[in-house]
């Protein structure tokens, strides 16, 4: 009777072990699945966009901001997640979150957003005081914050390519001052080696000057003498 009671005990307890090991090596399956996703999903979001690389909306606090940040660098940080490219997307993470922290440069994402708001509203006939929780925008299709995502998109573009366009002109102008200074101080040093040589030989043409005239001057008396 003892071994057969003890047989379903002793066969239970591995049983149960095992249920529990493979609910958990799924869960970690599960989690680091879930962290690639993520860093998939921060690598291709836009990145001139910080609210697009933190998943935020731009309403969100400063507060919002730090703690959507926190979270997200934990969650997808190299050390616990498998992918290649993770130390990547916690860079744009980082990069995000700084330049959001950064008043003058979150200002300036907002006017950018607030602009494409307002062209939005305009192209669709509704008055540029419509809220968002109006009906009319509510029933939008594709939905008025996607919409407003791609037109945000569109102006940031815009704006890179005029500031690329800007330091590539600045650049070609201090490159031509660059070369008017590097052609003075070569016509500089040029004249400068003309007066030492002209200085250096001068004597030489004294010289050849006095023989010169010695010369015209035995020739005219020669010619005198002949003359008489």
């Amino acid at each position: 009777m003892s071994t057969g009671t003890s047989t379903p005990s002793s066969s239970k307890t591995p049983a149960s072990t095992t249920d529990t090991d493979i609910e958990q090596l799924l869960s970690r399956e599960a989690s680091a699945f879930q962290r690639e996703i993520e860093v998939e999903r921060i690598l291709k979001a836009f990145k001139l966009n910080p609210y697009d690389i933190l998943d935020i909306d731009d309403t969100t606090k400063p507060e919002g901001i730090k703690r959507r940040y926190r979270q997200l660098s934990l969650f997808i940080h190299p050390d616990k997640t498998p992918h290649a490219r993770a130390p990547d997307a916690f860079d744009l993470l980082k990069k995000a979150e700084s330049e959001l922290s950064d008043s003058a440069k979150r200002e300036a994402l907002d006017a950018t957003i607030a602009e494409a708001r307002l062209q939005l509203l305009r192209s669709h006939g509704f008055s540029t005081s419509t809220q968002d929780d109006d009906p009319k925008l509510r029933a939008l299709v594709p939905p008025f914050k996607l919409q407003l995502r791609a037109k945000a998109k569109d102006l940031l573009i815009e704006e890179e390519v005029r500031r690329r366009k800007a330091i590539k002109m600045n650049l070609a102008n201090e490159g031509l001052e660059a070369r008017k200074k590097e052609e003075e101080v070569a016509s500089k040093k040029r004249k400068a080696e003309e007066d030492k040589s002209w200085e250096e030989t001068r004597e030489t043409r004294v010289d050849s000057w006095r023989s010169f005239n010695n010369n015209a001057k035995k020739k005219k008396k020669t010619k005198t003498q002949i003359l008489g």
